[in-house]
């Protein structure tokens, strides 16, 4: 039987991965680059879209390398979210391009929400008012560059971009347009009520198409550079965010799914469109239906920052080994130490860019083991309470499937069980965005004949955690100890 197989790429924060997947889920070959990050202003975090092309090329070089190149079938992209890039009409880059990190943006966010209302913004986007979509750096941008603005032929999402770059038409997924809070995401469409308060069109953006289409070809000139197969087509991919959920399977019913990277993702499927406070509502990576997401932006990042700057500045195996081996020992709640892990602000439930970090309840006898321990204990139960808010709302869970390195901590993965009282299952794929964008691509070159039997088939699950009910009292009792902190601090 020939072989066949699927790129999924995932453009990300900090580096491409490009990975050759088959018809079951199985990474055959993969090829990795950096991408570089600016900050030339405080608040300012910004990347050269050039950069994403040259490490795309690199990464795709690598993992084409180990295969034979005309087995490729399809192509499909996930995109780090909330990332503009401004081209001019030839295509040339007019700005660099603002990351979903930038922060430069928190005057233009009072400015929207007293002009449109937070409840307008929140319906039409799906998104409460908070700095990271792009909207309000449009506004920036037209307040502050406007001659940029006045020049800008395209902007551009990475997905977008990176298409123009392979097939010299700019077209992107609803998935990846979402992200940016000037989409539409009932009408699935570029909203000109939002943009025209931002002196930008929706003609300035790309056709917006949904996940598993067809984006477009790739160029005689790419095909020709790395040996493809002649009119290779490019299908719609998506944000890594909904991406990473279609790459363990979250879009099957019952299950939630939770990325413990540098910043924390917890999220769920839904038929219906459901607005709170709680989570920030996204397209479905199968362009029906809805995703539900919480987003701690700190994430695991705290626990890293932690080590840094109050423990021995040491990150080695050896040292979580041992906090690990340290922190199973001592009781839920951490004999009394309460975190607050806001370092970068607080997205869901209080959308404060200003909300900051905290450690309390501090005696003597508290050891690094208590800090970290209550550390994930503070993570854990803001995903916690987001997903029980979720079914509170009729969104069914049934299990939790968990990815990224905090996937990896054994004490980490039963605080989730226990507190939740939800089983947890680790995907045995780390890179489960690059997955997701290769069903997106399996999909659309017919492989499969729909999203759903695409990912029962190529996502893969390791042992089952069972949370134990014994633990669900005391863990209800410290999330709402550990959920007043805020308002305490707000005060200071």
């Amino acid at each position: 039987m020939k072989q066949r197989f699927v790129l999924g790429i995932d453009s990300s924060t900090q580096s491409t991965k490009v990975i050759v997947w088959d018809e079951w889920g199985q990474p055959v070959s993969e090829g990795r680059a950096p991408i570089s990050m600016k900050m030339p202003h405080p608040g300012h975090v910004e990347q050269d879209p050039a950069e994403w092309w040259s490490s795309l090329k690199t990464s795709l070089r690598q993992a084409l390398s180990k295969v034979n190149t005309k087995d490729i079938q399809g192509v499909a992209i996930s995109n780090q979210r909330e990332t503009v890039a401004f081209l001019d009409v030839k295509g040339s880059s007019l700005h660099d391009a603002m990351l979903w990190l930038d922060q430069r943006a928190s005057q233009e966010v009072q400015e929207l929400k007293e002009i449109l209302g937070s409840e307008t913004i929140h319906q039409i986007t799906g998104k409460p008012v908070d700095t990271a979509p792009v909207l309000y750096r449009l506004r920036w941008l037209n307040k502050n560059k406007p001659q940029i603005l006045a020049k800008t032929h395209r902007i551009l999402d990475v997905q977008g971009y990176l298409v123009y770059r392979l097939t010299g038409t700019a077209k992107t997924s609803w998935t990846s347009g979402d992200p940016f809070g000037t989409f539409d995401i009932e009408q699935k469409r570029w909203s000109s009520t939002l943009l025209d308060q931002v002196g930008v069109s929706t003609n300035q953006f790309p056709e917006a198409l949904c996940p598993g289409e067809k984006l477009g070809v790739i160029s005689k000139e790419i095909t020709a550079e790395f040996n493809l197969p002649e009119k290779l087509k490019i299908f719609g991919g998506g944000g890594d965010g909904q991406c990473a959920g279609l790459g363990v399977n979250a879009i099957a019913g019952g299950r939630a799914y939770l990325n413990l990277g540098t910043a924390i993702i917890a999220g769920a499927s839904s038929k219906e469109l459901h607005l709170s406070n709680f989570w920030r509502t996204l397209i479905s990576p199968t362009g029906q239906g809805y995703f539900l997401e919480a987003v701690q932006r700190a994430g695991a990042f705290f626990v890293n920052w932690f080590l840094e700057c109050l423990g021995s500045s040491e990150r080695t195996p050896e040292t979580f080994n041992r906090l690990e081996a340290q922190a199973s020992n001592i009781d839920i709640g951490s004999e009394g130490v309460l975190v607050q892990t806001h370092l970068s602000g607080c997205m869901d439930p209080h959308w404060d860019p200003e909300a900051s970090g905290a450690f309390l309840g501090l005696r003597t006898h508290h050891t690094q083991a208590h800090l970290y321990r209550a550390s994930l204990e503070a993570l854990t139960l803001e995903s916690a309470r987001a997903m029980q808010k979720m079914a509170c709302e009729g969104v069914k869970l049934n299990k939790i499937n968990v990815i990224g390195g905090g996937a990896q901590s054994p004490v980490w993965m039963k605080m989730i069980a226990d507190s939740t009282q939800l089983p947890v299952q680790r995907s045995l794929s780390n890179e489960a965005s690059a997955l997701g964008a290769g069903i997106s691509a399996a999909v659309g070159t017919g492989w499969f004949a729909s999203f759903e039997e695409a990912a029962a088939a190529m996502t893969n699950e390791a042992e089952l955690i069972e949370p134990d009910p014994k633990f669900a009292e005391k863990w209800q009792d410290l999330s709402m100890r550990q959920s007043q902190i805020y308002t305490m601090t707000k005060t200071f």
